[in-house]
């Protein structure tokens, strides 16, 4: 079946969360212990955080999850077109020169853009109005994001071509059960991949970030904007007496603070705890008599919440979501169904 266009399923114009997922070309190791080689890139991956960071601050987009591997990279986006609307012509010139600077320091880090620099956006409706779309895009993010990390990949190993596979896969999240199944597997990515055996040792996760931030927190010695996670929106949503409407970053480390589970960090990472000690083999640990609340409180019995999780990439494609969400919704300009695997027809439909 032929992929439909990147177009037809985000929208910049409007609120989506998308798993993206990107792998090194030729399936090499270039992120981690390479085999073929016999060199370790580890370090690669501090670079892909330093970028998600640097984008977090600037793009109106939420990064909800991470984790990189020695071969592959997952994110969770979050669109925010409602953010972006909220700032100035010259705010949206100010991110993107930030993003795209004209002159850098000694470490190479932007400098702040000078004015005529930002007039020469602001003072365009039109190209202020394409700058303003591209900052809430999925597509620039992950254009941006690979470039800078295959050009200096490329200039390490005094190479030149790929580095990443030509078009990174994207699936959009339609519905809360989906979401809180696509978060786990992203987050229990490295314990899957026989990587690390508990959250805290999950490297180069937002699981381990959060975690963290938890820790640090209980010091109570590092201002909540020098917390390991603070480039993160929050875990909780309390969606009958949080904040509506576009929660704009307080802190100016991340595009908003609005949250996207109905549940607390704690009981996310226990859910996660719990989740890693059922599919990942030969894990210490005894299992709970009774799978977490909020499983039930999803309609999800144990056996189908693991398989969603450690199937997740196989099982959904284009759009990830119940039958009943999937089926009404179309793409963007050709108006064609989504498609829906069986076996993930089959998990859902058992979802009350």
């Amino acid at each position: 079946m032929v992929r439909l266009a990147r177009s037809e399923v985000l929208d910049p114009d409007e609120i989506a969360i998308a798993h993206t997922c990107s792998r090194t070309v030729r399936r090499c190791f270039l992120m981690g212990d390479d085999p073929f080689t016999g060199k370790n890139f580890d370090h690669r991956k501090s670079w892909i955080e330093q970028h998600l960071m640097h984008f977090a601050q600037n793009f109106g987009v939420d990064l909800l999850g991470y984790s990189l591997l020695s071969n592959h990279m997952h994110l969770m986006l979050r669109t925010r077109p409602d953010v972006v609307a909220t700032w100035s012509d010259n705010e949206v010139a100010r991110r993107w020169m930030m993003i795209c600077p004209h002159r850098r320091d000694s470490d190479g880090l932007p400098l702040p853009p000078t004015e005529p620099e930002i007039r020469s956006i602001a003072g365009c409706p039109v190209k202020c109005a394409e700058i303003r779309r591209r900052l809430s895009s999925v597509s620039w993010w992950m254009r941006l994001l690979c470039q800078r990390v295959a050009l200096r990949a490329n200039r390490e190993d005094e190479e030149s071509g790929h580095f990443f596979q030509g078009r990174f896969h994207a699936t959009r999240i339609v519905d809360e059960a989906s979401l809180l199944a696509c978060a786990a597997y992203v987050d229990l990515n490295p314990i899957r991949a026989a990587m690390a055996e508990t959250l805290e040792q999950s490297d180069h996760t937002s699981v381990q970030r959060r975690i963290e931030s938890i820790t640090a927190n209980r010091s109570n010695c590092i201002p909540a904007a020098k917390l390991r996670d603070s480039f993160l929106p929050p875990v909780t949503i309390d969606e009958r007496f949080g904040e509506i409407g576009p929660c704009v970053s307080k802190s100016g480390t991340r595009c908003s603070d609005k949250g996207f589970l109905p549940m607390s960090l704690e009981d996310y990472l226990e859910m996660l705890d719990w989740t890693a000690r059922q599919i990942a083999p030969g894990k210490s640990g005894r299992t709970p008599a009774d799978a977490p609340p909020v499983l039930k409180r999803l309609g999800l019995d144990g056996t189908t919440w693991c398989e969603l999780v450690s199937d997740f990439g196989r099982l959904f494609c284009t759009v990830a979501g119940r039958p009943e969400c999937v089926d009404p919704l179309r793409s963007l300009r050709t108006h064609r169904r989504y498609h829906l695997r069986r076996r993930a027809r089959e998990l859902l439909a058992r979802v009350d």
